[in-house]
């Protein structure tokens, strides 16, 4: 299956596109609490943790300010799920033998190559979920919605503003993906998902959700790190001056606990994210599959 290569059509768009906006829409407010969570103030927090967090933004600032933000991943998903996706794939082609070396090698290609989609867009993402912290309707917005975000970093920053912490973004995404492919190859052959089996979808679903949750524990510690950088200079004033400036301050003011920071609402949203998009994605190629044999 992962040895063909993917197509570009726009049937495929479709199904990369449904599968991303779906994992989205239900992923997004778990998003949004780990990281008001990874880079609240620990000498005055705002959150207690996850539950006190999504009572609070809700309380304070709507159901909408959990969606602080949506707007870059809904844009970069297609061709973020099309990358890696695709990549993958591919690389397994190239690579010849379906191991499970090879599966994490095509993983770690493709979650290296979308990087150059996912560091802006996550930054827009995380400084929109940063603004307006605390207020219901904030006095006044910096940013007015992800791509006026990534363009006035541009203005003020350059090219090298808006990939901030890309280097932390290849640390989370190369391993991270090679361990997603690699537990979702181990967790199919394992529990037998085969076209026939009237449990299929329940198992694709587990696997997909499964290998999430493998993926963020992984390379968790990585992405908290990320997250304080890309926030990092919201206020007008930059805290860290390097990753292990970042490191060392957050080690120094808050131990190794800080590497667990929204941990619990990354997992939340690992499983059911993950199982919708890899299911979908996988639905879509057996059907390609079938459809081509048919012909």
């Amino acid at each position: 299956l992962y040895q063909e290569p993917l197509p570009i059509s726009p049937l495929a768009d479709f199904f990369y596109y449904f599968a991303g906006a779906a994992g989205v829409l239900v992923g997004h407010p778990f998003d949004t609490v780990k990281v008001r969570l990874q880079v609240q103030n620990v000498d005055k927090p705002l959150y207690r943790g996850t539950f006190h967090c999504f009572q609070s933004i809700v309380r304070q600032e709507s159901m909408l300010g959990l969606y602080k933000g949506i707007g870059s991943p809904m844009m970069g998903l297609t061709f973020i799920n099309a990358i890696v996706f695709g990549v993958q794939g591919n690389a397994m082609r190239k690579l010849g033998r379906d191991t499970p070396l090879n599966q994490f090698l095509a993983g770690a290609a493709a979650g290296t190559i979308q990087c150059v989609i996912c560091c802006p867009m996550e930054l827009a993402k995380t400084r929109m979920q940063m603004q307006g912290t605390g207020e219901k309707k904030s006095k006044k917005k910096m940013y007015k919605n992800s791509l006026d975000c990534l363009v006035r970093i541009y203005r003020k920053e350059g090219f090298r503003g808006i990939n901030r912490g890309m280097v932390t973004t290849l640390l989370r995404e190369t391993p991270g993906f090679g361990v997603y492919f690699l537990a979702y190859d181990v967790l199919t052959r394992s529990l037998g998902c085969e076209p026939e089996d009237p449990y299929m979808i329940p198992k694709l679903l587990f696997a997909g959700g499964m290998s999430g949750i493998a993926s963020w524990l992984s390379t968790y510690p990585v992405d908290v790190i990320k997250s304080r950088l890309q926030a990092d200079g919201v206020g007008g004033v930059n805290k860290y001056g390097s990753i292990a400036d970042c490191v060392r301050q957050s080690l120094q003011k808050e131990g190794y606990r800080v590497f667990t920071r929204g941990l619990t609402s990354t997992l939340l949203r690992a499983f059911p994210v993950n199982a919708t998009t890899f299911a979908t994605v996988t639905l879509f190629l057996i059907f390609r599959f079938w459809t081509i044999l048919n012909v």
